[in-house]
């Protein structure tokens, strides 16, 4: 369920619904934190009472002081150090009755630390007693209060052990311990003293606060992030999957790719690389209409030719008009069954070229195994031969793939036969400059008679010669396309002498 509900969010709400459980969930261990400071304080504190109280009832046996009024006030001024940075000692009879209490005490505070300065009993026995006059009723008040927490202390399963709680109010954190007095196996009286630990309340205080700043912060900073994350990463995306959409549905809505593909980031070589890759698919599914169109046409006229063969071969009785409508419809059929082979193989070639990687080759070897298998073909057949023109052991290096290579100079050494004479040389020359490696292809034919010699890189181009059935016309097409593919340039001409030149020039590699 939580899953799902996951997958439906944009990416902008998961980062911030994510975030949102992350806060939640420290917050709560934050929460648990908290609780846990201020027990662990009061703990620390609580020790250190329980010292003050087991030394204060270890002199209590040991000086055998009586539980009266007296004998107290006597103790508590005569043992003050023992009371160090605590607010309030006070002590109860059996009957929990209090009998002593420091407030009732007009002392200098600095009175409750270590000093060697004697300070007569008389005197502070009379101090004590005006004082005791002087209670007031919010003394009063509080000596009631804690006469009934040790009552209630006296009447738990807690006596015998140390107790503590807290008072707290809007200025005071009052930490308090009580234990019983027990002398002779049996109790005499209680203990409680108080202090007042403000700290502890400030230490609280200053965790929360820091933790709300903190807290405060994290949104703030994840209120930033969010807005530029949503700014300059998932807009741009959104505009992305905008534009494969209305690429899908064709549509003619105006696109924000060209906003992205200005970015120097990975989002805007992404976009560039959709972008291009988008007009090379619609590039090819154009050439591919084009060329459909074209072999449909061209398969078309022979149909034409073949039909019109067929229907008057049947209506005539003249043999040697017969054996010459036989020859066309033989030349048809030829030219039909290599349009359709050409076509296939053409299309093979362009799906294989995708998955084919480029490599470093030298062109000489290649060049002279294609040209020795022509020579070994067309020298008896034809009487036609080629000859490799190059200087040395030269190297020429270039950045291809291998089998494509004798595919362009096996086209074009079929496309010279095809229009040279028998006895007729055709030269194939390698040379390089300082930026290319040359290859060209010369023949002794008719050339080209085309007034733009561009076109004869055209689809089924038009002048072919009279064994034309032998070819497809896609020949110097395929050829520009898989120079292209290598990042070269080829150009048609023709020789002062007669015939036909084709120049291709590969960049060179100089790995």
């Amino acid at each position: 369920m939580f899953s799902y509900f996951l997958k439906n969010l944009s990416i902008l709400r998961k980062f911030l619904f994510i975030n949102f459980l992350i806060f939640i969930i420290i917050g709560l261990i934050t929460i648990l934190y908290l609780n846990s400071v201020q027990p662990n304080l009061i703990k620390a504190k609580q020790s250190k009472h329980i010292e003050i109280l087991n030394n204060t009832i270890g002199h209590f046996n040991r000086l055998n002081i009586g539980f009266n009024q007296d004998e107290i006030r006597n103790f508590l001024f005569s043992t003050r150090f023992l009371f160090q940075n605590l607010d309030r000692v006070t002590i109860f009879d059996n009957e929990y009755n209090l009998i002593g209490d420091t407030d009732t005490l007009d002392l200098d505070p600095r009175s409750f630390g270590q000093s060697s300065e004697i300070i007569q009993l008389d005197n502070l026995n009379e101090k004590s007693i005006e004082n005791e006059n002087n209670f007031s009723e919010k003394n009063e008040t509080k000596v009631y209060t804690l006469n009934k927490r040790v009552e209630n202390y006296a009447l738990s399963n807690e006596i015998g052990k140390p107790f503590t709680f807290v008072e707290e109010n809007y200025n005071q954190f009052i930490l308090i311990t009580l234990k019983n007095v027990s002398k002779d196996n049996g109790n005499i009286g209680y203990i409680a003293i108080s202090e007042n630990s403000l700290d502890i309340k400030a230490a609280i205080e200053e965790r929360k606060n820091f933790i709300l700043r903190t807290a405060i912060l994290v949104a703030i900073v994840i209120l930033i992030f969010s807005i530029v994350l949503n700014r300059y990463f998932l807009k741009p995306i959104k505009n992305l999957v905008d534009y494969t959409k209305i690429i899908k549905s064709k549509s003619q809505k105006a696109t924000k790719i060209e906003q992205i593909k200005n970015r120097n980031d990975e989002l805007g070589v992404l976009s560039k690389s959709l972008d291009e890759m988008t007009k090379e698919l619609n590039n090819r599914i154009k050439a591919t209409e084009n060329f459909s169109t074209d072999l449909v046409h061209e398969i078309r006229n022979p149909l034409a030719s073949l039909k019109s063969a067929s229907e008057i071969i049947s209506d005539t009785d003249d043999k040697e008009k017969q054996e010459k409508l036989l020859k066309i419809m033989t030349h048809d059929v030829s030219r039909i069954d290599r349009l359709i082979t050409d076509y296939s193989q053409m299309l093979k070639d362009e799906s294989a070229i995708s998955s084919e990687q480029m490599e470093d080759l030298n062109l000489k070897p290649i060049i002279e195994s294609v040209v020795d298998d022509f020579n070994n073909i067309f020298n008896e057949k034809k009487n036609v031969n080629i000859k490799f023109n190059t200087s040395g052991s030269k190297k020429y290096l270039i950045k291809g793939i291998s089998n494509r290579i004798e595919q362009i100079i096996a086209n074009l050494l079929d496309n010279s036969v095809s229009f040279s004479k028998n006895g007729s040389m055709i030269n194939v020359d390698l040379n390089e400059n300082n930026k290319s490696i040359i290859l060209k292809v010369s023949d002794d034919g008719e050339g080209f008679k085309e007034s733009d010699i561009k076109k004869v890189f055209d689809r089924f181009y038009s002048n072919r010669p009279d064994n034309f059935g032998e070819h497809s016309g896609l020949g110097l097409n395929i050829v520009k396309n898989l120079v292209q593919i290598h990042k070269g340039e080829i150009h048609a001409s023709n020789s002062p002498k007669g015939g036909a030149i084709i120049e291709i020039k590969f960049p060179k590699n100089y790995n």
